[in-house]
């Protein structure tokens, strides 16, 4: 992670004392940064760019400096501080000062363990958005029919994070599949439990590849399909391709949704995995929880997976797969990055019933309340299920 932290100092104040202030206080700081003291000339190249309040008396001096600050960066501005020397009360002073003019910013002071704690949360947050710079997030034929609330505003989604969308269609893939010759991979056809679902493995890896190629064709991130399409066009489905994809380090979504191949990018920028895309087929409000299903998961999320059919159509093949129990997180970003929801849980157990999607997860949410998200205002049907708790990363990126 790359840190800079600059500083802002009144004049009135004795310099010895003030730099012999300095290095025992940033002695505390565990992570690598580079001190740039007051040369604001690199300021907004690094993941995260830290301005240091030495004292009070500095409000003037931010005042001025402002213009520069704004010129060169977009992002929040972070003041740190150690309270010696009147400094809380000038970074408030500084902080209202920037509230007023609305402009977005924190004051990072506290005990050592929270100002740590704060600076890595901030500093893997600038970095996913530094990966999120420049990406390319494919649309594999058109959004499924009925995801008539999950469009996406391409320009908004540059502007917040930098991905663009990249319109594909549908009949590449379709001409890709019906020229490949891949062959399925041993290792999915060992475990396959019936012959037809090994027959149908060809035509799954076929899937997988003339995707892989679309990938490299438009030097996509990731993307996402319209996928019920590929039932009536080559009798099979894209479950398999996306679960691969998805563990290969690309994003992958299913049924042309973007606002949830967005989020499973932002995931990715985060933490370097996509995430679960599934919908709610369950929800108690009073205990908050919940039954996740799809027919897909990344590979590389779960102990271990079972070959089933696709659930809806009951051909091709689906992957039941079992994740670790345990902490998750629970995500979803609108289709103008302007909307998040996060949500905190437990991954109490998966299931494996005929009458639902192949991969099911009973999540009970940290805040039971959270659950009622889904009832009175959701962001579409899909969310993205995340091992490990990461609600304060994603709130901040999302900043």
């Amino acid at each position: 992670m790359t840190i800079s932290i600059y500083t802002l100092t009144s004049p009135l104040h004795d310099e010895a004392a003030v730099n012999a202030s300095t290095k025992e206080f940033l002695a505390t700081i565990n992570s690598d940064f580079t001190f740039c003291d007051a040369d604001y000339s690199s300021y907004g190249q690094s993941a995260l760019d830290l301005i240091y309040v030495r004292t009070g008396g500095t409000e003037g001096v931010f005042k001025r400096l402002l213009p520069t600050l704004k010129e060169k960066s977009s992002r929040p501005i972070h003041l740190l501080t150690s309270g010696k020397s009147n400094s809380l009360a000038a970074s408030m002073e500084i902080l209202s000062f920037m509230r007023q003019n609305n402009l977005q910013g924190e004051i990072i002071h506290g005990d050592a363990a929270y100002v740590n704690h704060r600076i890595q949360v901030l500093a893997k947050a600038g970095e996913a958005r530094c990966r999120l710079a420049d990406t390319r997030l494919g649309i594999v034929g058109k959004p499924s029919d009925w995801l008539i609330s999950s469009n996406a505003d391409p320009e908004a989604v540059r502007t917040a994070l930098g991905t663009e969308l990249v319109e594909i269609p549908m009949k590449e893939l379709i001409d890709l599949y019906e020229a490949d010759g891949t062959q399925p991979d041993p290792k999915l056809v060992d475990v396959a439990p019936s012959d037809a679902i090994r027959a149908s493995l060809t035509g799954a890896e076929r899937i997988y590849a003339s995707l892989r190629r679309i990938v490299d064709k438009y030097a996509l991130t990731g993307l996402t399909i319209r996928c019920f399409d590929l039932l009536s066009a080559v009798k099979n489905t894209g479950c398999i391709a996306l679960a691969k994809l998805n563990s290969e380090g690309f994003v992958a979504g299913c049924e042309g949704d973007v606002p949830t191949a967005l989020t499973m990018t932002v995931v990715r920028a985060a933490l370097g995995i996509s995430g679960f895309q599934a919908n709610p087929s369950q929800i108690n409000p009073t205990a908050g929880e919940m039954l996740f299903a799809h027919c897909t998961i990344p590979l590389n999320m779960v102990e271990r997976f079972e070959l089933d059919t696709h659930y809806e159509s009951g051909i091709g093949v689906g992957i039941r797969g079992y994740m670790k129990n345990g902490p998750v997180t629970i995500f979803k970003i609108s289709g103008d990055a302007r909307r998040a929801f996060i949500a905190e849980g437990e991954l109490i157990r998966s299931e494996a019933k005929d009458d639902l999607c192949r991969t099911q997860q009973i999540i009970r949410m940290s805040n039971p309340a959270d659950a009622t998200y889904f009832l009175t205002n959701p962001i579409g049907n899909h969310h993205v299920i995340v091992p490990g708790h990461h609600r304060e990363l994603f709130s901040e990126i999302m900043k």
